[in-house]
């Protein structure tokens, strides 16, 4: 293992320190959202983390709108759109199911990582990105995650009811309308 003993120049350019930019980033996230949850309280957090992710949502739809120069995505490329999202964040998002009814999304690897644990204010991001695209593109989307690595299951379930009366009447869903 490399070290810095004496009088040796000052250098840990070699060393093997693991922080960059990324766990760097996921670190300060997880410290706030912690610290947040602690002060003010779960569902204040999810409010705010709310707001920031309906803004990436927003714009993170106007960019596959216009690289796939459609006025508005159909539910199968809402489905892709979506597991492509966080794919490209690190995410392990795949398609359960699809219909005309329901995206249901299943996942193995939080963008978050380990980070994610215990701060279940940052499903809210995957909630409101998600609600965001699919209400905007296919007029609602009411969205329940089932199951969350935040909340110390092995993945993640994530239901996306495209109706206002889902067949799952017994699942509470966060809604969201077309702002379009």
């Amino acid at each position: 293992m490399a070290s810095i003993a004496g009088n040796e120049s000052a250098d840990f350019s070699n060393l093997p320190i693991e922080q960059n930019r990324d766990l760097f980033v996921r670190d300060v996230v997880r410290e706030l959202v912690g610290i947040l949850q602690d002060m003010i309280g779960l569902d204040d957090v999810e409010g705010y983390v709310s707001i920031v992710g309906a803004r990436i949502g927003q714009r993170m739809n106007a960019e596959y709108r216009a690289l796939s120069d459609q006025e508005k995505l159909d539910v199968d490329h809402v489905g892709a759109a979506l597991v492509d999202l966080k794919r490209r964040i690190d995410g392990g998002f795949s398609i359960e199911s699809i219909s005309d009814t329901e995206i249901v999304l299943s996942n193995t690897k939080c963008p978050f990582g380990a980070h994610v644990e215990g701060r279940p204010a940052l499903c809210m991001m995957t909630s409101n990105v998600f609600g965001r695209i699919a209400a905007d593109n296919l007029g609602y989307a009411g969205v329940h995650i089932e199951e969350a690595i935040a909340r110390g299951d092995p993945g993640c379930r994530v239901i996306i009811s495209l109706q206002r009366k889902p067949e799952r009447a017994n699942i509470d869903f966060r809604e969201y309308f077309s702002q379009d």
